[in-house]
């Protein structure tokens, strides 16, 4: 028997082992939550890793166990991870379907359809732009390809020839609804062809032919010739997930003509009718998988629980420099606010290979607003990178490139279409240090335009930070000047965990004081823009300047205002702003983001927390209306804070 013959029986025999002893401990209450096994599919996750090298990166589903182990994850890495304990592959924090071990190539599995696939395309396009030969594999079963990530991420694939591997498991159902009735085309295989790449259709429990359809289409990735689809048409014999009901939506007929069809009993027949093993040689093998799958059953068993303390680690990256800001001066070169952000963005990319730009009008045009302005001419289409319209697409490929060597930029032009990818920002790139236990970075930058102006009615005038500061594991900055924004953008350029950068559309053209050399802003660090004795104002953005338009205002009145601006939401800087209002007595918060649940209500609960003995007043907020937001400038004008309002709002606050 060949060093490959064995590997695929002892593989396929592996899985079904390791998942059969699963089930038993799922029926035993070890398994505290989900169990989806890989019974009846070990073929073609043993097909395809015969060709892999630990190099390779795999992206996977709920189901993944059996690509876990095909890539080299000890089962006792596996029951350990289900069964919670310290020593499971993801530390006890992700179970069934949330499977890290980068150490091996797998760079996790998702309880969320089709992210796989564009994290996937994401680590193909790291290995292209750092020049390796290595590929990626994403696994995903049929209720993925009518999902629109399977659309996107193969179309980028392929406009790209990103070296990728994508693998359909066609098990028949999507949790319970049969791919016959799901879809228009059910030959998944056939689709490949609509964009330009390689389809093949086969028999999934014929672990030979797939190893020879994954030998060719890995061969051509690393040749450089592009991705290719492989659609395995298979079946799994165990329920969706181990308890649940199986046979109201199938027959037993049915699930017992497909047992008949065992990928192992098939490969078994092949090899000692081939001549190629015994049956006592196999036996063997099968006595040798039952011992160490029962021995690493008991040690998973034994294995300690993390401890309580470790619940709340690597939601952000481990440890960040400290920065050396130049700090802000009244004198000197004035640039505006796009390009002091243009200017840093050119300077990391000059010392960054690894730093690649994606976006919408990005490249040769510069971008909607100038943001990347000559950079396509000075570093290629392959670091600015113009792509389809598809926001969801590219933000899960960020996030594969991000875990796999490089630092994607990805340019929204305007944030409300960031809408659009949501579920990856939360789901994938927000959570992905945090179930990795730190193993992954996400350095991940998604940068675009934000607030009301222009008459761009309510798709292109959104600002979103309170949403996104809601969220643990992203960092949120809004920038309200020149200096601040190339400081930030900077900072974010060297930062490993996901950096959500808003930039008020009404300040990209303001200038301000900016000096040459490079330098940093530490997030979480607030400024105060003027100083003040009567009451505080913390205002967001673009609001910053109208907050000082009205302090001026008030200084003719012996008014004295303190503007407070906190440059970055998430991290907040309260003990700055706690410190401003033991000063005043008085605080007000402007925002032009909606009130219900926005920042404001976050900022005046910390104050009305730890400063309520400061406070010679109530706390006030002034917010933009909460409506979404109309065309005409009449109506527009109705909408956000003005300096005359913010003047208004502080005059009766100091009243009281």
């Amino acid at each position: 028997m060949t060093e490959e013959m064995n590997f695929l029986y002892r593989t396929m025999q592996l899985i079904r082992t390791t998942e059969e002893q699963l089930a038993r401990s799922h029926a035993r209450g070890l398994v505290h939550g989900a169990c989806h096994t890989y019974v009846g599919q070990e073929a073609i996750a043993t097909g395809v890793s015969v060709h892999l090298r630990s190099s390779d990166a795999i992206f996977s589903t709920h189901r993944g166990h059996g690509h876990g182990l095909a890539k080299g994850m000890p089962p006792y890495e596996l029951m350990a991870e289900l069964f919670g304990r310290a020593t499971g592959c993801s530390r006890g924090r992700g179970g069934s379907m949330h499977l890290f071990s980068p150490e091996i190539g797998m760079m996790g599995t998702s309880g969320i359809v089709g992210p796989c696939i564009l994290q996937a395309a994401g680590a193909g396009y790291s290995f292209k732009l750092l020049k390796t030969d290595r590929v990626a594999v994403a696994y995903f079963g049929d209720g993925a390809v009518n999902n629109g990530a399977f659309h996107e991420g193969l179309n980028l694939a392929s406009i790209w020839k990103l070296p990728v591997l994508f693998v359909c498991e066609n098990n028949q159902f999507a949790t319970e609804v049969p791919f016959e009735y799901a879809a228009g085309n059910p030959d998944v295989a056939s689709r490949a062809a609509g964009y330009g790449m390689v389809g093949v259709q086969l028999d999934g429990n014929d672990v030979v032919a797939i190893a020879a359809a994954a030998g060719e289409a890995v061969a051509r990735a690393r040749a450089g010739a592009g991705p290719t689809l492989l659609e395995c048409n298979t079946y799994r014999t165990r329920p969706h997930s181990e308890g649940m009901g199986d046979y109201t939506y199938r027959t037993r007929e049915e699930v017992a003509a497909w047992r008949e069809r065992c990928p192992i009993k098939r490969y078994r027949t092949v090899l000692v009718e081939g001549g190629a093993a015994s049956a006592a040689e196999l036996d063997a093998i099968d006595a040798q998988v039952q011992a160490a799958v029962a021995s690493a059953g008991e040690m998973a068993e034994k294995a300690p629980w993390p401890e309580g303390r470790e619940a709340t680690t690597h939601v952000f990256a481990a440890s960040e420099t400290v920065a050396q800001e130049v700090g802000p001066t009244s004198a000197g070169r004035e640039i505006s606010f796009a390009a002091a952000t243009l200017e840093a963005l050119d300077h990391e990319m000059s010392l960054n290979p690894g730093i690649f730009i994606m976006g919408e009008g990005i490249g040769a045009r510069g971008g909607n607003f100038a943001t990347t302005t000559g950079l396509f001419a000075k570093f290629g289409a392959e670091r600015v990178r113009d792509t389809p319209i598809c926001e969801r697409g590219f933000v899960g490929l960020a996030c594969g490139a991000g875990m796999t060597g490089t630092r994607p930029i990805v340019d929204f032009m305007f944030i409300d279409f960031i809408n659009d990818a949501f579920g990856e920002l939360i789901n994938q790139l927000a959570k992905m240090q945090y179930m990795s236990s730190g193993r992954l970075k996400m350095p991940v930058l998604l940068r675009g335009c934000i607030g009301i102006g222009h008459s761009a009615a309510t798709h292109h005038s959104g600002s979103y930070h309170s949403i996104y500061s809601h969220i643990p594991g992203l960092r949120v900055i809004v920038p309200a000047t020149a200096y601040d924004a190339k400081g930030l953008f900077t900072r974010a350029l060297r930062c490993d965990d996901p950096v959500l950068f808003l930039e008020p559309r009404e300040l990209m053209a303001i200038k301000g004081v900016v000096p040459v050399a490079s330098y940093e802003i530490e997030f979480g660090k607030a400024r105060v823009h003027r100083e003040g004795n009567h009451v505080t104002v913390v205002a967001i953005g673009a609001m910053v300047q109208r907050a000082l338009a009205a302090a001026e205002e008030l200084a003719g009145e012996n008014i004295s205002v303190e503007v407070l601006d906190p440059r970055t939401v998430s991290p907040l800087d309260t003990p700055a702003i706690l410190a401003s209002v033991h000063k005043t007595g008085r605080l007000l918060v402007v925002d032009e983001a909606f009130g219900p649940c926005g920042l404001a209500s976050e900022i005046a609960a910390q104050v009305a927390e730890s400063g309520f003995d400061d406070l010679d007043a109530p706390i006030r907020r002034l917010h933009g209306a909460f409506a979404p937001t109309p065309y005409s400038p009449s109506l527009e004008a109705e909408m956000i804070p003005t300096a005359q309002s913010i003047a208004n709002a502080i005059r009766n606050l100091v009243s009281e």
